[in-house]
């Protein structure tokens, strides 16, 4: 994969820990985080579909905590910052705030970690020779 697939992929990891983070994900909270993730990282020019990575997670972490998915989605962003533009950074942190707020309500769990990733990625700035123009 490439850093950007793998940007992509952290925030997917990101958003299934935050909609995890009050317990399981229910049928609906399933399909209603599918649908904010596949809304808002659609993008012409990849050769892979965010969406299908996503459910993949789903079922790879069925047996994972929204900590253990949260530091690994942070390893994974920091790894790859080079290719965080200011816009990518934007998108990454309106998904995860659609994510916490797609089912009231928004429990102190999600506020935690969504006030965690904010402050955690804030320092973090990708290098402009990678920005797209």
């Amino acid at each position: 994969m490439t850093p950007l697939q793998n940007l992509h992929l952290a925030i997917g990891e990101l958003a299934y820990a935050i909609a995890r983070a009050d317990g399981a994900i229910q049928k609906e909270e399933r399909k209603k985080f599918h649908d904010i993730v596949a809304a808002e990282l659609r993008c012409k020019d990849f050769d892979f579909d965010i969406s299908d990575i996503i459910f993949q997670i789903l079922e790879k972490d069925k047996y994972s905590d929204a900590n253990t998915s949260y530091e690994w989605a942070m390893k994974e962003i920091k790894l790859n910052s080079h290719y965080l533009s200011p816009q990518l950074k934007e998108t990454f942190l309106k998904v995860i705030e659609k994510v916490a707020k797609a089912y009231p309500p928004v429990t102190v769990e999600e506020v935690t970690l969504l006030d965690k990733f904010k402050k955690d990625i804030a320092p973090i700035n990708g290098d402009p020779v990678y920005y797209q123009h």
